[in-house]
């Protein structure tokens, strides 16, 4: 609290101080501490008497003759930084620093796979936090692992470029779709009702379910509009594929070509299906290469729906499961979005063949 009242000291501004001063206590992106400095050297050059300043800016008499002080000193300059203030001196040497990256690079701890802050923080010496700010100073994130699978198919780049090619520069009087199977979706409900959302707390469901049955969903997009043929059946044999072809094959025009990207699951290439395929000469099949379902588009059509439509839904019954999956889709299709591939098939070479050297040096 400020004393006894005193005489009043008044603050001599220097020349073109005031108007960087007011910016300075008007700022809505200063420190606050900075902003209350400026009112206290504004407040004393009108002449307000220290307890007057204290009164409304709600700091001490000391803290106000502070920066009064420092600004006869220093000018702005003495109440816009801040200076160093004394303290325990730095622990950690940047030897010890550099151990610890060492360590979580190249090591692993005696029990586990991988670090955690914890089990470094002990064997290091130091405290967790310690760990954990020169982790992400280093963006060392040893919690996290990231999956890969590199295809080994004899004809990769031939198939990559036929596929690519399809994406970035279509034939012309054709279509061309992605399709492939999301098998085994569960018709799942949940033992007990959730609470919804609400302000502060987020939606909940319970951890275990009911299985009231499966359904294969197969789908067919369209690469260039976005559009999504689909079909849900109890199965996913080549009786099924085939049926479902037809009917994609039929919602094409009359006299366009039908090129159709596909992963090298059996039944695609079933001796029933390679019949159809020569008894219907305007579809072709385009194979991606094994262990590369990421370069079929439908792929991400799939990762939305789960996502969007999925994997909240409780439903009773199998044909809920259809009703609810062709409800999306028919709703996407009204105004469908495709999926824009922009790698070209150099790029996605240069990153294989880089993957490739660096698994070949680790054997």
């Amino acid at each position: 609290m400020c004393g006894m009242a005193r005489p009043i000291r008044i603050t001599q501004l220097r020349p073109g101080d005031r108007p960087r001063l007011e910016r300075m206590a008007r700022s809505q992106t200063l420190p606050q501490r900075m902003v209350e400095r400026a009112r206290i050297v504004l407040l004393s050059a009108e002449g307000e008497a220290a307890s007057a300043i204290c009164a409304r800016t709600g700091v001490s008499r000391p803290k106000v003759q502070r920066w009064l002080d420092r600004y006869d000193a220093e000018g702005v300059a003495g109440i816009a930084g801040d200076r160093p203030r004394p303290g325990r001196p730095r622990r950690i040497t940047p030897e010890m620093e550099a151990g610890i990256i060492r360590k979580t690079l190249e090591g692993s701890p005696p029990l586990g796979t991988h670090w955690s802050t914890r089990l470094m923080a002990a064997e290091a010496g130091v405290h967790h936090a310690t760990v954990a700010r020169i982790w992400r100073a280093h963006g060392l994130q040893p919690h996290r692992m990231e999956t890969f699978k590199l295809s080994r198919d004899p004809q990769f780049v031939e198939k990559l470029r036929d596929v690519v090619g399809l994406y970035m520069d279509p034939p012309e009087h054709a279509v061309v779709f992605s399709v492939d199977e999301k098998s085994q979706v569960q018709a799942l409900d949940r033992t007990q009702p959730g609470l919804p959302m609400k302000k502060g707390r987020a939606g909940t469901m319970t951890h275990d379910y009911k299985r009231h049955g499966t359904t294969t969903l197969f789908a067919a997009l369209d690469v260039a509009t976005g559009e999504v043929v689909h079909d849900c059946l109890p199965r996913h044999r080549h009786q099924e594929f085939l049926r479902f072809m037809h009917r994609v094959e039929r919602s094409v025009a009359p006299g366009l070509e039908v090129h159709v990207i596909v992963d090298n699951y059996a039944t695609h290439k079933h001796p029933a299906v390679k019949a159809w395929l020569k008894r219907c000469p305007r579809v072709r099949f385009h194979f991606v290469p094994t262990s590369s379902s990421w370069l079929n588009l439908v792929e991400r059509f799939f990762g939305e729906l789960t996502a969007r439509q999925l994997k909240r839904l409780a439903v009773t019954s199998v044909g809920d499961l259809k009703a609810a999956i062709t409800s999306y889709i028919e709703s996407r299709n009204k105004k469908p979005r495709p999926f824009v591939w922009t790698a070209v098939a150099e790029t996605i070479l240069a990153k294989v063949n880089k993957a490739n050297k660096t698994l070949a040096t680790l054997h």
